[in-house]
């Protein structure tokens, strides 16, 4: 039976897949004609995200092998089906036993120059070259030899790169060039020493890396991780000195579920404070009154800029990544950037100030903790500019991946637990902030505050609709009084890139830029549960955040009554000096290696 696969009027091609007539667009490779198919082929090397327009086309692994059969002179032939064209009349065999060795020997090799340590890898039952050597049925390495053996590189405070369980793959290298145009990582050495990382291997601390943990989200292995604080967690969660507090990010609420088996964008935001309660921690936060506070400050200081003819565009502040980004990339433009400091600095802050007094606890006794999408989160906390009195903002980041596997060690069901609610003070929260967590939500925020700020009048709908979507690139219009703001939005640093390189060229004629680093926002954030490539979940989790939006009864950050309390008691007036002295931050030009 001949099935029509016509897609875009392009050129239709016949094409046979283990004796199954189909018809294919021209242009398209066997991988993709199967897939639409319904047949199955293994990859590793191979990752393809529509949605941020990146195709990793190495056919490095050799894994996704398939038998092209010559029925002429009965001498076929494997190919990789990742890069090889369909053409007219091609017959393909993706079952033969010769396709499944060639395959199962490529895994085999992999595995023959790869650590035996699975057991206490990081990425122990998440890893795709461990998954495809169980799929595939590979039950011993018959080649023993010499193995790469590179020192780990832990020298910075956010990424672990482990050389030795490179693949080569190269996926990490397309997202590090192509998608986010960074330009850290590359191919270095040749043969069987071969592996990906910065140029002359120089460590990662000393390269212009932003931080941002996409490479990571995309690495088939554990060649690039996190670095790991679990245990600094449970180690002041032990100290009975320690006052020890925890907030968690909007974006950890709508994926921490997924790590229990529960579907993308479910709201466990309840059963996520319940469980941090019974992990001991002294008082459970919300990072979105930090967003609320980023809020108050940020829309003043837009204000600020528009009324006093200031420098414009201004550009959100809140992704650590991307700050990184503009200080390695455009030092030139480091006026450009709001000077809030990120939500989850300013709530350490105020944890280490307000709160300490409040509670008349020393702060040399509180230890604050960041359940973070992110992992730029860990370096940013470590930056010396952000310390109060020699305090750290923040002490301690941690994954949403990390909270899940200490809420595993733990012994905690997840699933089962009741729901509880963040403590107080510093506990209530808008949906304002909560839309932080996904692309064009801090802008969105903004508005709806400057919005009534500069008109007195109250903002009825509050949904910006023209804001939203998962386009890494966008621009958009709101009417505020006589002024029309002009908008621009973008997700994922090479999008950044040519949004900079406008304002570099005086050719921008946006008042305000939300950019976030990572693709979709944080979310989709490099310390989040992995997708592996499946956008379907972002998108799900988006979803999630703007139904928690909905649900709150306050949706402008200036209505939240707390926030108000901590400006008469403790801040003064929003954008004032003390608001500036402790809510904000400088930024510094960094070495472009």
């Amino acid at each position: 039976m001949l099935k029509n696969q016509n897609t875009n009027n392009k050129k239709m091609l016949k094409v046979t897949i283990n004796d199954q007539e189909l018809q294919f667009p021209e242009g398209i490779t066997i991988l993709e004609a199967a897939g639409r198919a319904g047949v199955k082929i293994p990859t590793l090397c191979h990752l393809d995200l529509h949605d941020i327009k990146m195709v990793n086309q190495t056919a490095s692994c050799r894994v996704c092998m398939v038998e092209l059969v010559d029925s002429t002179s009965n001498r076929n032939k494997l190919v990789p089906s990742c890069v090889t064209k369909i053409t007219d009349g091609m017959a393909v065999r993706t079952d033969t036993l010769r396709a499944i060795t060639a395959r199962r020997m490529a895994v085999e090799l992999l595995l023959s120059n790869h650590p035996n340590e699975c057991f206490t890898c990081p990425k122990n039952t998440n890893c795709e070259l461990q998954s495809l050597a169980a799929e595939l049925g590979v039950r011993e390495i018959r080649w023993e030899g010499e193995r790469m053996n590179y020192p780990k590189d832990m020298s910075s405070d956010a990424i672990v790169k482990d050389s030795n369980k490179c693949i080569y793959c190269r996926r990490c290298e397309t997202m590090c060039n192509e998608v986010q145009t960074c330009g850290i990582l590359s191919g270095i050495g040749r043969g069987f020493n071969s592996f990906v990382g910065p140029a002359f291997n120089i460590p990662m601390v000393e390269s212009s890396c932003t931080y941002c943990g996409q490479c990571v989200q995309v690495c088939p292995t554990a060649a690039l991780t996190e670095v790991n604080h679990i245990d600094k967690v449970w180690e002041a969660l032990n100290d009975p000195n320690k006052h020890v507090v925890v907030q968690t990010a909007p974006a950890i609420r709508v994926a921490l579920g997924e790590l229990f088996g529960m579907e993308p964008g479910t709201i466990v935001t309840g059963k996520m404070v319940t469980a941090l309660k019974r992990m001991g921690f002294d008082a459970v936060f919300d990072t979105d009154f930090g967003a609320d506070l980023t809020i108050m400050e940020e829309a003043s200081e837009l204000i600020y800029r528009i009324q006093n003819n200031k420098t414009l565009p201004m550009l959100t502040s809140c992704c650590p990544a991307w700050i990184k980004f503009i200080e390695h990339q455009f030092p030139e433009l480091l006026e450009v950037p709001s000077t809030c400091k990120s939500p989850h600095i300013m709530f350490g802050t105020i944890a280490k100030t307000y709160y300490a007094e409040k509670n008349k606890i020393d702060p040399d006794n509180i230890v604050v903790v960041s359940v973070m999408p992110c992992i730029a989160k860990k370096a940013e906390a470590k930056r010396p500019e952000l310390t109060k009195d020699n305090h750290n903002n923040v002490d301690i980041v941690v994954t949403t991946r990390e909270l899940g596997l200490m809420i595993k060690e733990a012994g905690i069901k997840f699933e089962d637990l009741p729901e509880s609610q963040f403590d107080r003070p510093l506990g209530e929260t808008t949906g304002a902030s909560v839309i932080f967590g996904t692309t064009g939500g801090v802008v969105e925020a903004a508005i709806r505050t400057a919005y009534e700020w500069i008109t007195g009048k109250e903002l009825e709908n509050v949904e910006f609709h023209q804001l939203r979507g998962s386009d890494g690139l966008r621009k958009a219009t709101v009417q505020i009084g006589d002024r029309e703001l002009k908008i621009g939005i973008a997700s994922g640093l090479g999008n950044a890139r040519t949004l900079l390189e406008e304002i570099r060229e005086g050719k921008s004629q946006y008042d305000v830029i939300e950019i976030m680093a990572c693709p979709g926002g944080c979310i989709a954030g490099g310390g989040q549960p992995y997708h592996h490539g499946n956008f379907e979940i972002v998108k799900k989790r988006q979803e999630a955040i703007y139904r928690e939006d909905r649900s709150k009864r306050y949706r402008k950050s200036h209505e939240n009554a707390e926030i108000f309390k901590l400006y008469e008691e403790y801040l003064g007036n929003p954008f004032g000096k003390t608001a500036h002295r402790l809510l904000h931050t400088h930024y510094e030009e960094r070495e472009r290696i």
